[in-house]
């Protein structure tokens, strides 16, 4: 038990708790990647479909997914990776589904993810 301990204090101490808006999976976002070439770093922005999140607290991770001229590319991010300078929330997706490992096999319009609309009730018409 106490090597269950020793393992939760060491995440404690060495990793940073995020500060990212809250998505969950079928959600298109844009994360912003800081590249070190050589002596100089510059953001990169990774932009795609979120289609699974895994594990808990600080050693949680999430797997995006675009198209690239044709070629579906996938790329996993940790929560806790000090390069990530920012996630930006573009638009929300309604999915039934925690893990959208089918998106793999679909094109086109078939791989789309209907957008979660919110009405605001408060608007005069």
């Amino acid at each position: 038990m106490k090597e269950m301990d020793a393992i939760k204090f060491v995440h404690e101490q060495t990793l940073r708790t995020p500060e990212f808006p809250s998505f969950k999976t079928g959600d298109t976002i844009i994360v912003k990647y800081r590249i070190v070439e050589g002596d100089k770093t510059r953001e990169q922005d990774f932009r795609g479909d979120v289609i699974q999140i895994k594990g808990h607290g600080l050693t949680r991770s999430f797997t995006i997914r675009k198209m690239s001229h044709g070629v579906g590319v996938e790329r996993i991010f940790s929560y806790s990776n000090p390069n990530i300078a920012g996630i930006q929330v573009v638009k929300r997706g309604r999915v039934r589904r925690s893990r959208l490992f089918y998106l793999r096999g679909l094109v086109g319009k078939k791989a789309r993810i209907k957008e979660l609309k919110f009405f605001n009730t408060n608007q005069n018409n």
